[in-house]
């Protein structure tokens, strides 16, 4: 178990992350990004593309909350240190699908 030291730390560096990624547009933070930006600064590979289009098929995801997933599985890369959005990162956002659609 992490103590909140630990977490405090990674809570730092993610938001590190988020503002050098955002250093020239007029937003700070994953959730701001619009369609265009996730689009830019989003690259899904082939596995998170599959998992995304099964969660549209089988759990009825909305586009809405299509781009939601992405920017929350972008913010869950940040918090485990990695550049790029990765299946598991996807996997763990759709598993707060509800949440992400309220």
């Amino acid at each position: 178990m992490e103590t909140s030291v630990v977490i405090l730390d990674r809570v730092i560096a993610a938001r590190e992350r988020q503002r050098r990624r955002f250093a020239k547009l007029p937003i700070n933070t994953n959730k701001e990004m619009g369609v265009k930006q996730i689009d830019e600064l989003c690259p899904l590979n082939d596995g998170c593309l599959a998992l995304l289009k099964q969660a549209v098929q089988h759990l009825g995801l909305s586009a809405r909350a299509y781009h939601r997933t992405i920017k929350v599985a972008r913010t869950i890369a940040d918090l485990t240190g990695d550049d790029g959005i990765d299946q598991v990162h996807v996997a763990e956002a759709l598993q707060y699908r509800q949440s992400i659609e309220g």
